[in-house]
């Protein structure tokens, strides 16, 4: 019988009937529809594969199985790495950038100073992703390179054999309206400083001199006046000899004593050429001893500067002059290689409707030839012509000669360094070296301004949590939050207006040197609390549409020195009403551009007397059923005028201001009463006259304010 019972349970589980196994139910008991089951029946309770949970218990309830973990929704995943920006964190996050700012509030990071552009440290960006519901990965970091350096550099010194004299640079330096240009005019035959705006010399010139002896002389021409600095240690960083240019009825001047410490500087031998000998009230030797001060010793009072007096005007002892800067180039021995690559510098760069990008340069080492590959600053050039002082079309300039560069890509700045390069894919590797390098400094440098800010304001963000110390958690993010309150009022990209005066400006030149000593002069502009003066573009050449459209755009004014402005340019500039202002002179180009800053400024409103009366005695009179004050007073000083304002004064007590509702002469009413005459009068407010009191008549006017800018001259 047992053996039996086991057998049928076996054959139970191996084939099981169908009206058991397909029983969703645990137990046969609970089916709807149940067959009775023969004796020795085993029943199987058999369950689904996936687990179903608890069967329901009511009617009509339905059953919602739980997610797996596989349908769980996961955090979205954001790819960070060391020194994300803002916007960067945000395009990261496919958020917009006020949510990268609302996820910093009540931190330690200043978001009214963070930027879009702005570099968030490695905790703060975890942070952000953290507060925004999401989870962090660190991006897969790609190897990193060191950049082979591709600068081109300055050759070695040459085989000494293939030295040959070269022309002396010259360098003529010296206060403005010295005669500089008079004497390098007298010395060239020509008629230079006479065709000069103002009268002054405004750039920097290069001209080859050929004397009578046959020797040649490379002079420089630089601007005595005090807004060209730049230009003048430029001159000083290229030359030889300076020729020191000093007036005999003037003596030392500012600029001479900068041009002093220019050649000093650069450790260039010096010439005193004391001008305008000719005049009456000429004193060379007290030009001479001035100069002891500045430690320029003449040859007479024991020292190594040679001294000659001359008179450019007249012609006189130029030649003595021209002798003396022969004599000591031959001292200097000065000597250079023609065949090895052209290595020379930058005098001025201008931007010429015909050729194109022109710089004027000395040429050092080497001989420029057309055809030629130079690399300057950041940009490149293929020689395709050269010019002389004259614009005369040359083939080759050697050492020591001044020459005009045509074919540049674009406009280098004065001062670069030119350097000749193999082949236009070597000039490319250079200039793109080069942009790199920069771009890296400036990384550099924006990173340590960062870290600096950073510093100060976790240290501010310490002292408020330590002057929060004391408070319960509670409380202390009640109190912070009152204290950021006014952050969370608005978005930090919605931008306010503010209330500061500004004065957006383009600035064009003729050439580089032009713009640049006007963007010297405009960076000691320390009025920035009246009005606030931003430079939007500056460049070399005339005014194009491009600078009427940025001026419409950032409402700003177009400032041009020594630039035209053709006829089309100046209708559309008067269309959309945007200034155009054209100069020959720097200092009246900072004239204007100071009383244009000036008509920003609200006026002020000014206080004017017009006379003062004395109080002598009070008294009443009826006027309908009201009783009014009266004053009876005698002009002292000026007149009243009863359209004007007055104020009633007892000692340094102001008791009254305001109007007046009648004023009479004896029983006549009057428009104003003169000095010495009496009068009585009545005021708009009911007011307690004494006698010594003073009254006075004033006007307010509006006066224009001042900008307090001073440039310096």
């Amino acid at each position: 019988m047992m053996k039996r019972m086991v057998t049928l349970m076996r054959r139970a589980i191996l084939i099981p009937r169908p009206e058991v196994a397909l029983s969703p139910w645990p137990h046969p008991a609970f089916s709807p529809a149940r067959t009775p089951a023969p004796p020795f029946t085993c029943y199987q309770t058999r369950y689904l594969a996936a687990k179903q949970g608890k069967p329901p218990h009511g009617k009509g309830k339905k059953f919602h199985p739980k997610p797996t973990k596989s349908e769980k929704q996961e955090k979205q995943e954001v790819e960070i790495k060391l020194h994300m920006t803002v916007s960067e964190l945000a395009r990261a996050m496919n958020k917009d950038i006020d949510h990268v700012y609302e996820a910093l509030l009540n931190t330690e990071v200043d978001i009214d100073d963070l930027e879009p552009d702005a570099y968030l440290e490695e905790k703060w960006i975890k942070e952000v992703v953290k507060r925004s519901g999401m989870k962090y990965k660190y991006a897969r970091l790609a190897e990193v390179k060191v950049r082979e350096n591709k600068d081109a550099q300055r050759q070695p010194p040459g085989d000494p054999a293939k030295l040959v004299s070269r022309p002396p640079v010259v360098t003529i330096m010296g206060h403005v309206d010295h005669g500089k240009t008079t004497l390098l005019d007298s010395l060239r035959k020509t008629q230079v400083a006479a065709m000069e705006a103002g009268g002054i010399t405004q750039h920097i010139g290069a001209f080859l001199v050929e004397l009578p002896s046959g020797e040649k002389i490379t002079f420089l021409d630089t601007p005595g006046h005090a807004a060209f600095s730049a230009m003048r240690a430029r001159g000083a960083l290229v030359t030889d000899i300076v020729i020191l240019v000093v007036a005999a009825d003037d003596g030392v001047m500012n600029q001479t004593i900068e041009s002093i410490q220019h050649a000093k500087k650069a450790k260039v031998p010096i010439i005193l050429a004391v001008n305008k000998c000719d005049k009456p009230q000429a004193d060379p030797k007290r030009v001479k001893e001035q100069l002891l001060a500045h430690d320029i010793v003449c040859e007479e009072y024991g020292g190594d500067v040679q001294a000659i007096h001359v008179s450019a005007l007249k012609g006189d002892n130029l030649m003595e002059l021209a002798e003396a800067t022969v004599t000591l180039a031959e001292v200097l021995e000065l000597k250079a290689d023609p065949s090895c690559l052209v290595e020379g510098t930058v005098v001025e760069s201008r931007t010429d409707k015909g050729k194109g990008p022109v710089t004027t340069a000395v040429i050092q080492r080497g001989t420029i030839r057309r055809g030629s590959t130079l690399v300057a600053g950041k940009t490149w050039a293929k020689v395709r012509f050269l010019f002389d002082q004259n614009d005369q079309l040359v083939s080759e300039a050697g050492p020591g000669a001044p020459v005009q560069i045509v074919g540049w890509k674009e406009l280098p700045s004065a001062g670069e360094e030119i350097l000749e390069v193999e082949s236009e894919q070597r000039a490319r590797e250079v200039v793109e070296w080069r942009a790199y390098a920069e771009d890296q400094d400036k990384l550099k440098e924006e990173q340590q301004a960062i870290e600096v800010k950073t510093r100060e304001h976790q240290e501010s963000y310490q002292r408020e949590r330590e002057s929060l110390a004391h408070l319960s958690w509670r409380q202390r993010k009640a109190a912070m939050y009152r204290a950021n309150k006014h952050r969370m009022s608005q978005r930090p990209s919605e931008k306010t207006e503010s209330d500061q005066l500004t004065m957006p400006l383009i600035i064009k030149g003729d050439v580089d040197g032009s713009v640049e000593a006007i963007l010297n002069i405009l960076e000691s502009y320390d009025a920035h609390h009246q009005c606030q003066m931003d430079i939007v573009h500056f460049g070399v050449g005339d005014i194009s549409e491009n600078d009427i459209n940025m001026a419409e755009t950032f409402s700003g004014v177009i400032y041009g020195f020594n630039v035209e402005a053709n006829k089309p340019i100046q209708q559309m500039a008067a269309k959309k009403s945007v200034p155009v202002k054209l100069h020959k002179v720097i200092y009246k180009l900072i004239d204007d551009l100071k009383e244009e800053l000036s008509s920003k400024l609200a006026p002020i409103i000014q206080e004017k007397v017009i006379g003062e009366a004395s109080v002598l005695a009070m008294f009443t009179v009826t006027v309908g059923k009201k009783k009014v004050p009266v004053a009876g007073c005698r002009v002292q000083k000026g007149y009243l005028d009863k359209k004007m304002k007055f104020r009633l004064t007892r000692g340094r007590d102001v008791v009254w201001e305001g109007s007046l509702t009648a004023l009479k002469h004896h029983k006549d009413d009057v428009q104003s009463v003169k000095t010495g005459m009496e009068c009585g009068l009545c005021l708009d407010e009911d007011v307690e006259f004494k006698p010594g009191d003073d009254i006075v008549c004033y006007e307010d006017s509006e006066v224009q304010q001042k900008i307090s800018w001073d440039p310096g001259f």
